[in-house]
């Protein structure tokens, strides 16, 4: 039954009051997110957590009364929900996207990744079971009455097209290629906004940036000969080994390396002996 005006009204100003005392307001798309998964998730959130469902006409006169959350407007679409939290957006989002679910493949899809069948026993009866599989391209055979998958095979690379055929043997083999997650597209805390870009920054992948920025520094400065407390004794190591160098190459005798030029002249002498016969 569709909402009387003064109901729109009474909820946009009710929604409106609520989201004042929350310090995270986000936006989530549900369109591709089963409702079995989307109540798990609400059963998930604590108290702090809470998820509003309205049209997208009530949610955008929601947050466009707020300069600071009328940013959102651009990730609301019909099929938007607003996220309501006191955590802060990135543990919101890893909340949030921690609730996975895996899915069937349909006819048409494509493969997010190489989707590989191994070899070995399975529970599929022979019979009709046998004649699908190997309609999907798959070496069936049955020993002792059981159905076996006799090779190991890529049977639809990342970014191939999914068969009819494929989708059903992927079902009766309990292989689900797909995964969905609820996540958040943009949020607003303290004012400031957070995109999907801003999300996908994880702790993980800070550390690997760090890494690589300091290995880059750090061969940089080696090469210019920049001293630093975490070159100091690798530009030592090679001031040695250059002076070592030197020193062997122009005959300088000093103690270290006179061992080697007596070696060094040794070996002269039998490469000379050798080159004039000298007996």
């Amino acid at each position: 039954m569709p909402m009387l005006k003064k109901d729109k009204i009474e909820l946009v100003n009710k929604l409106r009051e609520e989201v004042k005392h929350y310090k995270t307001v986000g936006v989530m798309p549900i369109n591709a997110i089963p409702d079995r998964l989307l109540q798990k998730v609400r059963n998930s959130l604590r108290s702090d957590t809470k998820i509003v469902f309205a049209r997208k006409n009530l949610l955008l006169k929601t947050i466009e009364s707020d300069p600071n959350l009328s940013k959102l407007s651009q990730f609301i679409d019909k099929n938007s929900v607003l996220v309501l939290s006191n955590k802060d957006p990135v543990e919101l989002y890893n909340e949030l996207k921690s609730n996975k679910l895996k899915l069937a493949a349909k006819p048409n899809q494509i493969a997010p990744s190489d989707i590989v069948i191994e070899a070995g026993e399975t529970s599929i009866p022979p019979g009709q079971g046998v004649t699908d599989l190997k309609a999907a391209g798959i070496d069936v055979q049955i020993q002792k009455g059981k159905v076996i998958i006799a090779k190991s095979k890529v049977l639809v690379p990342k970014g191939g097209k999914i068969t009819l055929a494929v989708s059903k043997a992927l079902r009766m083999l309990d292989i689900f290629p797909f995964e969905v997650a609820p996540e958040l597209t943009g949020a607003v805390y303290n004012n400031i906004l957070f995109t999907k870009e801003v999300f996908s920054i994880t702790r993980e992948s800070v550390v690997n940036d760090i890494a690589v920025a300091f290995k880059r520094a750090y061969n940089l400065t080696i090469e210019a000969g920049y001293v630093t407390e975490y070159n100091v004794e690798a530009l030592i190591r090679k001031a040695y080994l250059s002076a070592f160098g030197l020193g062997l190459s122009a005959n300088i005798y000093e103690p270290e390396i006179v061992e080697k030029l007596l070696a060094k002249a040794v070996a002269e002498a039998l490469n000379i002996k050798l080159s004039a016969n000298i007996e």
